[in-house]
């Protein structure tokens, strides 16, 4: 079950917010969020509700071993990293180092067809940084399993993230405030998630799925760029609508979740765009990976290899496929370029429309190689991006989809920039008289695209 499906929306989450509402007290609240929780998982995942109450339950008691035996806690530490990565490892990436090893030593190893949970990386992500927080002494050891349970199950943000850390969520699991206006402008941004998902990256997703499917001796140059443009825009509002919607979710049951994306279209650098794309992943990259490897502070050599280290680990949590492992470097290989002094020539262009044209450049390139995980695909794909190999700049295909979706594709690239924000900010009556109007057209209109279309991908399956 997904957010953006009929199931959820008219039945699972009516259900949850009427007994949530029914309930007085916050242990009678959270029990009801638990219990939703752990259905929700199970609608799509029901064997793998054991294995991520597995988790839960080793995590909090390693937690509370660490709290307890300071003189020994790097081993319980070492435990826990062993058996989170070891579930990783296990459930993610047994096939595909498997089959690496065949292709790489010519061998015959039997390669496991392993079903991978769905939001595995998440759960144990989240359930790390608990266990080395309390590790470091930032974050007590909790004893009441139930927070532990509900902070890592907790359904908005379980399957496609953000990644929530602990501390930052620790006080409102025990006390937290539902008012009537939180609880509508958790609608609202749920809302806007929804609109964002359904209307515009299924949309210009449905361009690159239809590109990427024809032959690749055949497509133009045109039809390249805009399939690679189309597939940027599609993840972009995929993503940060699944952010949207799991934020809205949260303050409809008293949760502050912070912001995971912030226009990461409008950067002027790589660096930048890792500062504003996917912000609970890179900060939890850098807290607990970057910064213990030494981060900047051991010299320029050792900080370029930290950060290949980093964007390598990045690729690889995004799926076992060595394409996202091209993505990750490709993205470390510009941010070192920048750090050896290529920023501050970007940062001389006054007008920085050379620096946005140079990372939407490396962006969207990289998006590419992200969307196609068959190498001989990818290779073909790349060659008519940059080497024109077809010999065809534009067609009548290019003109046909561009004609067919160039709404969609517009809307996107406006709403990828902060004009909305801008709009809301603004104090006017008008704007607080057609805002309802227009959440609720939106609403229909997503509603009648589910109905009717077939097309509504869940791109975090690997994940």
């Amino acid at each position: 079950m997904v957010f953006s499906s009929l199931e959820f929306i008219f039945f699972f989450l009516p259900l949850v917010c009427a007994f949530y509402m029914l309930f007085k007290g916050i242990r009678a609240k959270n029990a009801v969020l638990i219990a939703a929780s752990i259905i929700f998982y199970a609608f799509g995942e029901p064997r793998a509700v054991i294995l991520m109450l597995m988790s839960i339950v080793f995590n909090y008691g390693l937690a509370m071993l660490i709290e307890k035996h300071r003189n020994i806690k790097t081993v319980f530490l070492v435990i826990a990293v062993i058996l989170n990565l070891g579930l990783l490892f296990i459930f993610k990436y047994t096939g595909f180092f498997a089959e690496s090893a065949n292709r790489l030593f010519s061998l015959s190893i039997d390669v496991p067809v392993i079903h991978l949970p769905i939001g595995i990386s998440f759960f144990t992500f989240q359930a790390m940084s608990y266990v080395i927080d309390v590790y470091r002494g930032s974050t007590p050891a909790q004893k009441k399993i139930s927070n532990i349970l509900l902070y890592i199950s907790f359904f908005p943000q379980l399957i496609a993230g953000p990644i929530v850390k602990y501390h930052d969520i620790e006080k409102q699991i025990d006390s937290r405030e539902v008012s009537f206006s939180g609880y509508a402008a958790g609608v609202k941004r749920f809302l806007f998630g929804l609109f964002k998902k359904v209307l515009i990256a299924n949309n210009v997703g449905y361009v690159w799925s239809r590109i990427t499917a024809s032959d690749m001796g055949s497509i133009s140059l045109a039809t390249a760029w805009l399939g690679a443009l189309c597939f940027s825009l599609q993840i972009y509002f995929d993503f940060s609508a699944y952010s949207d919607m799991a934020i809205g979710l949260g303050k409809m049951f008293g949760f502050d979740f912070l912001e995971n994306f912030n226009y990461p279209y409008i950067s002027k650098s790589i660096r930048e765009f890792w500062r504003r794309w996917h912000i609970s992943l890179s900060t939890w990259f850098k807290e607990y990976l970057y910064i213990p490897l030494g981060g900047n502070r051991k010299g320029k050599i050792r900080t370029y290899i930290n950060l290949f280290i980093v964007f390598f680990c990045t690729g690889l949590w995004h799926g076992a496929s060595w394409n996202f492992v091209i993505w990750g470097m490709w993205h470390g290989f510009f941010s070192v370029i920048e750090r050896l002094g290529f920023e501050k020539i970007l940062q001389k262009d006054k007008t920085a429309i050379l620096c946005h044209i140079y990372t939407l450049f490396v962006v969207v390139t990289g998006f590419a190689i992200f969307g196609i995980t068959d190498f001989s695909q990818l290779r073909q794909y790349l060659s008519v991006m940059f080497m024109n190999v077809n010999g065809v700049l534009a067609d009548s295909a290019f003109l046909f989809m561009l004609k067919n979706n160039i709404f969609y594709i517009l809307i996107a690239v406006v709403l990828s920039t902060p004009v909305y924000r801008l709009i809301i900010k603004r104090e006017n009556k008008v704007l607080n008289i057609v805002s309802p109007v227009l959440f609720f057209a939106g609403f229909a209109l997503s509603i009648a695209y589910l109905v009717s279309s077939g097309y509504n991908p869940f791109l975090y399956f690997r994940f």
